[in-house]
C-alpha cells in the first residue's frame, strides 16, 4: 500500500464528497446494535466478526471473498520476514475458523476472488511487493497455476517475471485484482505497476492490455479494483477504479473509454449484488449505488475526521475507531444474502460485517 502512504495526505484533502447521502449511524448504548445506512439500505455493524486462533495473528488486512457455500476468504499483505505464517484465512459463515494456507504470498499479499468454474470453485489471487505474481488455486489452496509479469506486454524491465525485487515504478509489475468473463478468461489490473488492465484467456495467458499511466479517460494513476459491471438492465461494462483520481472509469468489454464516476475518495474496489454495486472507499466509508449509477448509501462514513487525520494517527490507535464507523475499506464483497464484508487496511487487520437488515 506505499502508493497510499505516499499519496493519502496529498488526495484526502480534496476528496470530494459530491452526491452525498446523510449516514445514520445509531446506538442507545454500548451492547446495543450499531446500525448504518438509511431507507431501504440498512445494516447492523458487527466490527472483528471472525476469530483468529492464538496461533494465528492479523496482518494488515486487504482484500475478502466468499464462496458458494457461504464460507469468507481473507488476504492479508502479510510480513516479508514471517514466510511460515499463512496470508489467507478463511472462516465459516459463524466466523469460526476453518483453515489457512497462502504463506507464499506472504509480504505481497492483495488481491483475492473466488470462482465458480463448471462444478468447481476456484480462488484467484493476486500479489504485489516482492511476491509480483498472480495464481488460481483450490480453495483449500492448492496451486492449480501461478504467473508473473507478462513480459509480452513489453514494458515491463528486465526480470520482472524471473528474479522479481521489492521495487516500484511502471516498469514494475504489482498486480492488484480481478474482473473475469464469461468465456473463462479475466482482466487483472496492475494496480501499482504499469497501470495497465492486461486481459488473458482461460489457462491465464496473456492476450492484450488496455489503459496505462494518464490524466482519465482511459488513462490512469492507481487503477486499484476491476469488475464486469452485469447488473440487470445494464450493458455488461468493465468498471476500473481508478483510485488516485477518486474516479470509477467505465470501458465497452473490449477496453474502449465510455465515461467517468466521479465524488469517491480513493475507490478502491468493486462488487455487486442484484441492482446493486458496491464501492469501497479508502477515505472512510462504503458507497452503494443503485442500477442507474446513483448513490443511494454511504455507510460507515467517518471522512472529514479521517481527512483531517494527517499524521494517520487513527489508523494506528484501536482507541479512536468509532463504532459503526470505518477506518479505510479497502475492499469488501456481498454475500448471497447481501450482507457484506469489509476489510480495512489498517496494520492490526480489521474485518466487519454488515448484516442486511431491510
Amino acid at each position: 500500500m506505499a502508493t497510499t502512504r505516499r499519496q493519502f495526505l496529498a488526495t484526502a484533502a480534496t476528496t470530494a464528497a459530491t452526491m452525498a447521502v446523510p449516514a445514520v449511524i445509531t446506538a442507545r448504548k454500548s451492547e446495543s446494535p450499531v446500525i448504518t445506512g438509511q431507507g431501504d439500505y440498512r445494516y447492523q455493524v458487527e466490527h472483528e466478526w471472525p476469530k483468529l486462533p492464538d496461533r494465528f495473528h492479523w496482518q494488515t488486512t486487504h482484500n475478502v471473498a466468499v464462496d458458494s457455500s457461504g464460507h469468507l476468504y481473507v488476504i492479508h499483505e502479510g510480513h516479508e520476514n514471517l514466510k511460515d505464517h499463512p496470508s489467507i484465512f478463511v472462516f465459516d459463515e459463524q466466523g469460526t475458523f476453518v483453515r489457512a494456507f497462502g504463506s507464499q504470498f506472504q509480504g505481497g499479499g492483495h488481491g483475492i476472488e473466488v470462482r465458480r468454474e463448471g462444478n468447481e470453485e476456484f480462488l484467484y489471487v493476486c500479489a504485489y511487493q516482492q511476491v509480483k505474481s498472480f495464481a488460481k488455486l483450490s480453495l483449500k489452496g492448492d496451486v492449480v497455476w501461478q504467473r508473473r509479469a507478462p513480459m509480452q506486454a513489453k514494458v515491463y524491465a528486465e526480470g520482472e517475471d524471473s528474479d522479481p525485487k521489492k521495487v516500484w515504478g511502471r516498469d514494475r509489475f504489482m498486480p492488484t485484482n480481478f474482473a473475469f468473463l464469461d468465456d473463462g478468461g479475466f482482466f487483472l489490473a496492475d494496480g501499482y505497476g504499469s497501470f495497465l488492465i492486461h486481459r488473458y484467456d482461460k489457462n491465464g495467458e496473456w492476450m492484450s492490455s488496455f489503459g496505462g499511466p494518464g490524466a482519465g479517460e482511459g488513462k490512469f494513476d492507481t487503477p486499484h479494483g476491476i469488475w464486469i459491471d452485469r447488473r440487470p438492465g445494464r450493458q455488461p461494462a468493465i468498471v476500473v477504479c481508478d483510485r488516485a483520481h477518486h474516479t470509477l472509469q467505465y470501458f465497452s468489454m473490449d477496453g474502449k473509454y465510455l465515461e467517468t464516476l466521479h465524488g469517491y475518495g480513493l475507490p478502491a474496489n468493486i462488487d455487486t449484488w442484484k441492482d446493486l454495486m458496491m464501492v469501497p472507499e479508502l477515505v472512510a466509508r462504503i458507497t452503494l449505488l443503485n442500477s442507474k449509477n446513483e448513490v443511494v448509501a454511504r455507510l460507515g462514513e467517518d471522512v472529514e475526521r479521517l481527512k483531517a487525520d494527517s499524521k494517520f494517527e487513527i489508523r494506528g490507535n484501536r482507541e479512536r475507531w468509532l463504532a459503526g464507523r470505518f477506518v479505510h475499506p479497502h475492499d469488501a464483497c456481498f454475500d448471497a444474502h447481501g450482507n457484506i464484508f469489509v476489510a480495512e487496511w489498517v496494520s492490526t487487520g480489521r474485518i466487519s460485517r454488515l448484516k442486511r437488515l431491510s
